[in-house]
């Protein structure tokens, strides 16, 4: 059965959103990051670069949220889109993987986790965040999608982070993106949704963002020798 290394974070969330909405079986391992456990060997053999998620699946690895997005779409022939699409597809995926994602967990990072307030970093990653909201906001009016005419690894990729929208932009969210709050609703209005969301429910996972957690997240920031 497929392995699949989670927390309750948004690119793990993705994959959940995947593995319920095609009904694959698998079976969750948590692996708490601020208790540090994606730094162990274990960890790192399935997952070298020590972030969640990772699945195993009869014996392969793969790691990075898209990766396996792509990885079981590709094997199931669900959620892939169609053939005519595969263009916009990648694109789409590589906007969110490359673009979205990093500039939102960016923002997140200097507003709300940063040990001193940066302006200078603070502006800088908010406006590349708003700035790639606003595109995919422009690229969503008069769709329900973000590829093609049917739901898939796309809606899911970018629902991970856009979930966060509150922490990513502030208070306000998805207000200013009119086109973006609607597809965000009808995604998130699936029953599949909620059962990815209700996987941490029943694990105990480190909450308290202390100097353990500070030093799991964010090992380079500290002194080897510390």
């Amino acid at each position: 059965m497929l392995k699949f290394y989670f927390h309750q974070t948004p690119n793990p969330l993705k994959v959940a959103a995947f593995l319920e909405e095609t009904g694959l079986p698998y079976e969750v391992v948590a692996v708490d990051t601020l208790k540090g456990e994606q730094h162990t060997p274990e960890y790192r053999a399935i997952n070298p670069n020590g972030k969640t998620p990772a699945i195993e699946d009869d014996g392969m690895r793969v790691f990075d949220s898209t990766a396996i997005l792509m990885y079981l779409s590709e094997k199931t022939g669900k959620l892939a889109g169609k053939p005519e699409d595969r263009g916009e597809m990648l694109s789409w995926l590589l906007f969110l993987a490359t673009g979205l994602g990093p500039f939102s967990g960016q923002s997140v990072h200097f507003r709300h986790k940063a040990p001193e307030k940066i302006p200078y970093a603070i502006n800088r990653y908010l406006r590349e965040a708003e700035r790639h909201y606003e595109v995919l906001d422009t690229h969503m009016e008069g769709r329900e999608y973000i590829v093609g005419d049917e739901y898939s690894i796309a809606d899911i990729s970018a629902w991970g982070w856009i979930d966060k929208a509150t922490f990513v932009l502030g208070e306000e969210g998805l207000e200013n993106y009119p086109n973006l709050k609607r597809w965000f609703a009808n995604v998130n209005a699936r029953p599949t949704i909620e059962k990815a969301r209700a996987l941490a429910k029943n694990i105990e996972f480190k909450t308290e963002f202390d100097d353990v957690a500070a030093r799991a997240l964010y090992p380079q920031n500290f002194d080897k020798k510390a």
